[in-house]
């Protein structure tokens, strides 16, 4: 079955940039998916959706409180998925996930399965 690991975490100040990346590391393909999805949990929240990029054209799609400051992107050949994230907030500080789509709703990913263990995003105002 797929695997996805997450890495590019870490610790930064209020307004700095980081980029996660998210990997397919069991050997198969998960182009066989419609896309993958970015997570993020803070601490006493749920588990909130980030953005997507479905693989049929590249869509993306963001939350609204990501809006201009996050991107996602893949690699020409979709080994891995980056979430870019800029001018980062202290609000921004949780667990960030990644997981492929099982289907499409509304030609946009859905129903995400396979997830990653998660990068640690800590932002510091």
């Amino acid at each position: 079955q797929v695997q996805l690991v997450e890495s590019g975490g870490g610790s930064v100040q209020a307004g700095e940039s980081l980029r996660l990346s998210c990997a397919e590391v069991s050997g198969r393909t998960w182009m066989s998916s419609y896309g993958v999805g970015w997570f993020r949990q803070a601490p006493g929240k749920d588990r909130e959706f980030v953005g997507s990029i479905r693989w049929t054209g590249r869509l993306t799609e963001y939350a609204d409180s990501v809006k201009g400051r996050f991107a996602i992107s893949a690699d020409n050949a979709g080994n891995t998925v980056y979430l870019q994230m800029n001018s980062l907030k202290p609000e921004d500080t949780a667990i960030y996930s990644c997981a492929v789509a099982r289907n499409l709703l509304a030609g946009r990913p859905a129903h995400f399965d396979y997830w990653g263990q998660g990068t640690q995003v800590t932002v510091s105002s």
